[in-house]
């Protein structure tokens, strides 16, 4: 377990802090995670990845000459702020355009993808591309929805390098799409990792069996099989490496025998002496290949193995020079020290603008609101958390008491300032999506912000009012998040919700129409126990979280209910 623990809510940070500080001439803090402390001809791509913490090496080790340019550091197993990848790509970038790369985790996507928008409409070209080179978690034929995990690693030294030669924004994310395709990744584990602060572990791998198939994130294996000797074990990953790619004589392959955290380097050798036997066996031929820890999780016990088909490009871009404190290869010249800018996260509610009485005393009521809403996520971090680890990575409750929080502090200071109750509602909007992170950090945010932006700071809070709002921060959450009813997520709380609040509205029952809604979406947050996830990581676990209801749902239900 994580023993090495002041504060859970504080471990993020602090880890990041003693990183920074101890690898000066390696990585600038940017507040958010890190770009590379030394500069970089101007013109050149920058190539920018990151997702939750707990990861490490990835992905703030991974910044640095033929590497990442900048990384950003989310919470533990959970995607970074809009906010933060904004802060991170300012503080990376060289003028010759951005790619992102993210791993292929909702959260990532939608968060990397709303800071794409931002620079876009600031002049910034921005590609964004995901990693996706897991091969348990899609048919070959949905490549681009598999999740992302230590392949990673290869794909992004590839196009780190591809950048470092000069390469066009247009070719370096042709290359990037290209390694991608070449590569492909199966793991295993034979204990699950416990986050800083829990007592108990995400899920549990009975003495003498592994888990086949797990995420990087502390989801559990698609599979469980006895364990017997490393060269059985290993050869599970190979003949389905070899299944999902038949071996080709001839070809050469980079390799990455990836340590997820708890796994011993000598078992790692152990484990690659056994790869390389089957890849000569079939005459195929592994290029310089890496051993060790390169996308851990947290403490878990288990090893990935990755496999990238190199073409000749491919091989030059892997063999090229790169210097990052996880990883060196070949020389690479000094660089000048530059310093990265320093951003503040969710603490600015920006320019207030005027508002009418009335809706500055309904802002003051909105933030002895959110005040309640806070202390509801604080008392119930530990309760999401375990409802999440049941098919998930256990992040959920954190995730909420920190969006939450962070939304009330916002809240009250925007109040303070004689903010209207639209802006109020967006400051607390922005501040949640801006600490929380993750894919529930997103949607809380956009439709906080969506439903302040209907109510305005001038207009009382009528029956009318209430209902714009309430739909529009509905259909933000529903086209951002893509989710439909019964796919076991926020939405199959959210949808009733709504529809309750707005039939009772319309009959006339103001004062009881949000007690109505809210237990109708505690109702259709409890009956999300009966079926199993379809949708986001829970997705590969479908039937694990029969029984247990829906985390989204269930925190949903609450913060309606506590307001």
């Amino acid at each position: 377990m994580t023993r090495m623990v002041n504060s859970p809510a504080d471990f993020v940070k602090e880890a990041l802090e003693g990183f920074a500080s101890a690898q000066t001439r390696a990585v600038a803090v940017t507040g958010a995670g890190m770009a590379r402390a030394t500069r970089c001809p101007a013109g050149q791509v920058a190539v920018i990845s990151g997702g939750g913490s707990g990861h490490f090496p990835a992905f703030a080790g991974w910044v640095g000459p033929g590497f990442l340019h900048g990384a950003v550091c989310g919470n533990i197993f959970s995607s970074p702020s809009e906010a933060q990848i904004l802060a991170v790509s300012r503080a990376a970038d060289n003028g010759g355009g951005i790619l992102f790369a993210p791993i292929n985790y909702q959260g990532d996507i939608l968060h990397f993808g709303a800071a794409a928008e931002v620079l876009r409409s600031e002049g910034i070209d921005v590609r964004m591309r995901a990693v996706t080179d897991d091969i348990v978690s899609g048919t070959s034929e949905q490549h681009l929805q598999r999740r992302g995990i230590a392949g990673a690693f290869i794909v992004h030294k590839i196009a780190g390098a591809a950048a470092e030669e000069g390469l066009s924004l247009d070719e370096v994310e042709r290359v990037f799409v290209k390694a991608n395709a070449a590569t492909r990744s199966f793991g295993v584990a034979f204990g699950a990792c416990t986050l800083p602060g829990a007592d108990d572990p995400l899920f549990v791998v009975p003495e003498g069996r592994m888990a086949v198939g797990l995420g990087i994130h502390g989801e559990p294996g698609i599979d469980e099989v006895d364990v017997t000797t490393a060269d059985s074990a290993t050869d599970i990953l190979m003949d389905g490496l070899f299944a999902e790619r038949a071996p080709a004589a001839g070809q050469r392959v980079a390799v990455l025998v990836n340590g997820l955290g708890g796994t011993k380097y000598d078992e790692l050798a152990v484990v690659y002496r056994r790869v390389a036997q089957r890849l000569v066996a079939v005459g195929m031929t592994p290029v310089t290949p890496v051993v060790g820890e390169l996308v851990t999780s947290l403490d878990m016990e288990g090893f990935s193995v990755t496999l990238t088909y190199l073409d000749d490009e491919l091989e030059r871009l892997w063999l090229a020079p790169a210097d990052i404190v996880s990883f060196s290869r070949g020389q690479v010249a000094p660089g000048e020290l530059r310093t990265a800018p320093v951003a503040g996260l969710g603490e600015s509610v920006g320019e207030i603008p005027p508002a009418s009485e009335a809706s500055q005393a309904l802002a003051q009521a909105l933030a002895g609101i959110a005040g309640k809403v806070a202390a509801a996520m604080a008392a119930a971090e530990k309760l999401l958390g375990d409802i999440d680890a049941v098919a998930g990575d256990g992040d959920h409750g954190v995730g909420m008491n920190k969006g939450a929080g962070a939304a009330a502090v916002a809240a009250q200071t925007a109040a303070e300032k004689g903010a209207g109750l639209g802006t109020t509602l967006s400051a607390a909007g922005h501040a949640w999506s801006d600490i929380a992170g993750g894919t529930s950090g997103a949607l809380w945010g956009a439709g906080l912000v969506a439903a302040g932006q209907s109510l305005g700071d001038e207009q009382d809070l009528s029956a009318a009012a209430l209902a714009a709002a309430a739909t529009a921060y509905r259909d933000t959450v529903l086209e951002r998040g893509g989710a439909s009813v019964g796919e076991k997520t926020m939405v199959d709380a959210l949808v009733p919700f709504v529809d309750t609040l707005l039939a009772e509205l319309a009959a006339g029952d103001v004062s009881g129409a949000w007690k109505a809604a809210a237990a109708a979406a505690n109702a259709a947050a409890e009956q999300t126990a009966e079926y199993g996830a379809t949708r986001g990581r829970a997705k590969l676990h479908g039937d694990r979280s029969v029984g247990t209801p829906d985390p989204g749902a269930k925190s949903f239900a609450m913060v309606v209910g506590a307001v």
